[in-house]
């Protein structure tokens, strides 16, 4: 957009503007369906006039006002230029930021185009963003800060917004698992004596995180990440016993347990790969703690005098057994002439899960997952130059024929029997709908759980399928070959790490942007890469083959695979933590954690809301903040004027406003009515809430009846 002022600071008289939109922008886009948007500005600027004429606008009257006339529709052009659309709210939120920033109210320079182009979360084609500037003040100070509370009124987008910067940390890896927890004070103290199983009894005070949920992940992998435990939610009560012992998961025969869960008698996995009985479980009390990490990435949390099964290229080297030293032992020692000094021990045999019935052999199906489509738009295809896996595939997938299409692609059509109904269902497209996967994009597929958890023979078969079509050897000279691996699903990469760490080997990961990528070819024309790859390389251990595949099997073959190792990377302080050990009755006292480590007491990234907090007491707040842990990140949101707690108990987020004042890492964010983004008559109503109490707080003190309060939406 140009415009050109006609007027000089000295002249007398009102100040002139033009302004000329360009012409790629319909004039439709600045003005609003009706010219809904130019009476708001009209509305909001009454001592100028503003007229419209072709694809000019030209403002005359008061300097101030075409000032900020020629300013808002400047803003409005760099926000159109992105392709989002203006709204009359983002139109008013707009002017509202130009007459602060025009009174010097508020502190830093973020202009209107700033705040509502910037981008949290993209999912299920729409964007959640800020739409106020203290919105984006609050989105900026999670970024930077490790403990946020936002306060304000309901309807300012404090959890949405919260939960928005969750999903993405977890998307981005920057934390293993989201933690949702709000408390159930309307349930009063008796949640025990209400009817149902304890899920049905607290689902409608979860009901909003979950809400939020479902607005921005895919509702069908919702259930499968809440149990895995990737994303918890619970309400603030059955978090307490949390406080004491330090958890994680731990590899069951049945799969992943907390190990705040297991008891004597439990069974766990051994480095052998088979169960092994739990003897004891013995608190510890505070300690302090430490982080070790290992060289692909993997860590686990322990305390200073806890005791590590290792060795060093000099004891392999002289075939000595491995040595116990104490994580304090190691401090300061861990390097020797640059290389690392200590090796851990991996899993001497693949974890023996007991068997479980599939539907489709593994090898095809790792084959699918790698090179079929299936999208649920066609009839199921696969693409491949390799004639042996057409041969391959269709030798395991009984009733079905692998056709030709032309080029790599061919179709897996039902093989038809005198008398079959037209309409009968494609076996595998059967199949698949019945793992979930019928539907499936590149980006989106994933192993089910029935294979990731089954026998080493069907975890083996299925692995060589994913790299016999998406994977391969990669030979170096001098050096034994490596396996590689890549994918753009997130999910199917760590899925594919998963099976190649529960059968002792060890996988690095690195990304592969999309953005500056060389196009790849197709049919002759140029593809643009739209998403990023993930690489996988992996070493497996000495019998576990690798590919099917003969050109790729006689490759790994020529030099071997060579051996997979994990060596302590750092060991650095983590604070201060309460501890628990487990005894198992395994001869090396060592049992499987996540990433299949063989330590104790690992503890996950997290990133932790507490939604409602102005319904938790001080106690309650005090141990929420306290179970913070190692690179976590606490988010805590709530509305100091809708607390229903009994009368005379005081709310702990009223409280820690005045303890954690002024502590470094911790920042408080407040919301006011002026940031609600529902309708715009709440923000109304919250005022006059406001002007009654305060009109009302000298006589009756503060307002402790109990309200409803929801969290608010900032998308």
């Amino acid at each position: 957009m140009t415009h050109t002022p006609t007027n000089h600071a000295s002249a007398p008289g009102p100040a002139r503007a033009r302004f000329a939109v360009p012409a790629k922008h319909p004039m439709v886009t600045v003005l609003g369906s009706g010219d809904s948007l130019l009476r708001v500005i009209e509305e909001a600027f009454p001592a100028a006039d503003i007229h419209v004429r072709g694809n000019e606008i030209s403002a005359v009257g008061d300097p101030g006002e075409v000032a900020l006339i020629q300013r808002l529709f400047d803003e409005m052009m760099l926000v159109l230029r992105t392709g989002q659309p203006m709204t009359e709210d983002a139109v008013e939120r707009s002017i509202a930021m130009l007459r602060a920033s025009e009174n010097g109210e508020g502190e830093g320079a973020e202009t209107p185009a700033e705040v509502l182009t910037q981008n949290i979360l993209s999912s299920r084609g729409r964007t959640i963003r800020p739409k106020t500037l203290n919105q984006k003040r609050y989105v900026d100070a999670i970024d930077k800060h490790t403990v946020v509370f936002g306060i304000g009124p309901a309807g300012t987008g404090k959890t949405y917004l919260a939960m928005a910067k969750a999903v993405q940390a977890l998307q981005s890896k920057q934390v293993n698992r989201i933690i949702l927890t709000r408390p159930a004070v309307e349930a009063g103290e008796r949640l025990g004596f209400l009817p149902g199983t304890l899920y049905e009894k607290i689902d409608p005070y979860l009901r909003p995180l979950y809400d939020a949920l479902h607005d921005m992940l895919d509702p069908d992998s919702i259930p499968r990440l809440m149990a895995a435990g990737t994303i918890e939610v619970a309400p603030l009560a059955y978090m307490r016993g949390r406080a004491q012992p330090i958890f994680t998961k731990v590899l069951t025969p049945e799969g992943w347990r907390a190990i705040g869960s297991l008891r004597v008698g439990d069974l766990v996995v051994g480095s052998n790969g088979e169960p092994t009985p739990v003897l004891g479980v013995y608190p510890q009390g505070e300690k302090d703690i430490y982080r070790v990490t290992a060289q692909d990435g993997s860590w686990t949390l322990c305390c200073g005098d806890h005791l590590w099964t290792v060795r060093t290229a000099s004891d392999r080297r002289r075939d000595k057994p491995w040595r116990v030293l104490e994580t304090k032992e190691m401090i300061g020692n861990l390097r020797a002439a640059h290389a690392r000094r200590y090796e851990l021990p991996l899993l001497t045999s693949p974890v023996r899960f007991p068997e479980r019935p599939v539907p489709m052999d593994p090898y095809a199906l790792g084959l699918l997952l790698g090179d079929g489509c299936l999208t649920g738009t066609t009839t199921p295809s696969f693409s491949t130059a390799d004639p042996e896996l057409v041969e391959a595939l269709e030798a395991a997938l009984p009733g079905v024929s692998v056709r030709h299409r032309g080029g790599p692609d061919y179709v897996l059509n039902r093989i038809a029997s005198p008398g079959d109904v037209i309409t009968l269902e494609n076996p595998v497209t059967a199949v698949l709908r019945q793992l979930d996967l019928w539907g499936s994009r590149s980006h989106t597929k994933c192993v089910p759980d029935d294979y990731l958890q089954n026998t080493p023979e069907v975890r083996i078969a299925l692995l060589q399928g994913l790299l016999d079509s998406d994977g391969g050897p990669v030979t170096q000279s001098d050096r034994t070959c490596r396996v590689q691996y890549t994918t753009t699903s997130i999910v199917l990469r760590d899925d594919v790490i998963g099976l190649v760490q529960s059968l002792g080997g060890v996988a690095y990961t690195r990304r592969r942007a999309a953005t500056g990528r060389r196009p790849g070819r197709a049919s002759g024309r140029p593809v643009e890469h739209r998403r990023d790859a993930h690489i996988v390389d992996i070493r497996l251990p000495e019998g576990i083959e690798p590919f099917r595949l003969r050109r790729k099997a006689e490759k790994y073959a020529a030099t071997g695979g060579g051996r997979p190792m994990r060596f302590i990377d750092s060991i650095e302080p983590a604070g201060r933590e309460e501890a628990v050990c487990i005894q198992v009755a395994a001869e090396d006292s060592l049992y499987v954690t996540e990433n299949y480590l063989l330590t104790h007491n690992t503890l996950n990234d997290a990133f932790i809301i507490l939604d409602e907090a102005q319904n938790t007491n001080p106690e309650q707040m005090k141990m929420f903040l306290t179970r913070l842990g190692f690179d976590s990140k606490i988010v805590i949101t709530g509305d100091v004027t809708q607390v229903d707690l009994p009368s005379g108990t005081k709310s702990g987020l009223r409280q820690v406003q005045e303890i954690l004042d002024g502590v470094e890492d911790v920042h408080f964010s407040r919301l006011t009515s002026q940031d609600v983004v529902r309708h715009r008559l709440v923000g109304r109503i919250v005022d006059a809430y406001e002007k009654y109490d305060h009109a009302n707080s000298t006589e009756h003190g503060p307002d402790r009846g109990p309200r409803p309060g929801r969290g608010g939406r900032g998308k």
